[in-house]
């Protein structure tokens, strides 16, 4: 299996200025890749770590309510390749849909799977960063499982992928809509619910002018295997920037 995340960008990633909250996050999530951190040290940073990024998210976005040059709608194309495609692109696409982007995959040309995502830059910034240390944590875990006597490896570990995926996508949500219930309103007095409908309005509408066509996903498929309940205990520990700020890298490699 990849140690490494097999991603890179075909637009560039707008980072700068980068503010404080934003490198601590990126440095926290450097440290989450690290397999030595333990999962008593991520449970303890989780809840403090996450809600920063819940939080930019939402200071951006009431920021750009009276300032739209703050957070601007775009997008951006991902590349995913590597071992266990399929299952990145699932992490990929409920880390989008979490984080109040759309995404498409676009192509699939040897080994290489395009995937287009659509939103605002903060939300942007913010999948790519935890996709990329999000698969180094799915992948490192992964390897420590092991499959029930007679049961296929291959088996144990899209279903402990599956379990993790789904289960991080959960805590996602969570956080979201707790960091959107205890926002202060925006300077024109607009709630932050008012505020980020609007913006899921604009994203919709800047995806459906460049894909008319695209079909609404059915859902995700089930996974069978002892490794599900596993994959979601781990998503329960998993760091989503949350253990000690340390060592820093880019938010994908290039």
């Amino acid at each position: 299996m990849p140690t490494r995340a097999s991603v890179t960008t075909t637009q560039g990633v707008n980072m700068e200025p980068e503010n404080g909250k934003l490198a601590k996050i990126r440095a926290l999530l450097a440290k989450a890749e690290d397999p030595a951190a333990s999962p008593d040290e991520a449970q303890v940073y989780f809840a403090k770590a996450a809600e920063l990024m819940a939080k930019y998210g939402i200071e951006r976005a009431m920021l750009a309510e009276s300032d739209p040059n703050a957070d601007r709608p775009g997008d951006r194309m991902i590349v995913v390749e590597g071992t266990y495609a399929s299952d990145q692109l699932h992490l990929l696409g409920h880390l989008a849909h979490a984080l109040h982007c759309e995404s498409l995959k676009k192509s699939v040309t040897r080994g290489r799977t395009e995937v287009h995502l659509f939103g605002y830059e903060s939300d942007l910034d913010r999948v790519e960063m935890l996709f990329t240390s999000l698969l180094l944590q799915m992948f490192n875990g992964v390897r420590q499982g092991r499959p029930a006597p007679g049961e296929k490896l291959i088996t144990y570990r899209k279903a402990w992928m599956a379990g993790f995926i789904l289960r991080i996508h959960e805590r996602l949500q969570e956080i979201e809509a707790r960091a959107q219930q205890e926002a202060p309103a925006a300077a024109s007095g607009r709630s932050a619910e008012l505020v980020l409908a609007d913006r899921k309005s604009v994203i919709a509408a800047r995806f459906a002018a460049a894909y008319p066509d695209a079909r609404t996903p059915s859902g995700s498929s089930r996974r069978r295997g002892t490794g599900l309940d596993a994959g979601r205990a781990a998503a329960n520990r998993a760091d989503l920037g949350q253990t000690r700020v340390g060592q820093r890298r880019r938010a994908l490699t290039s």
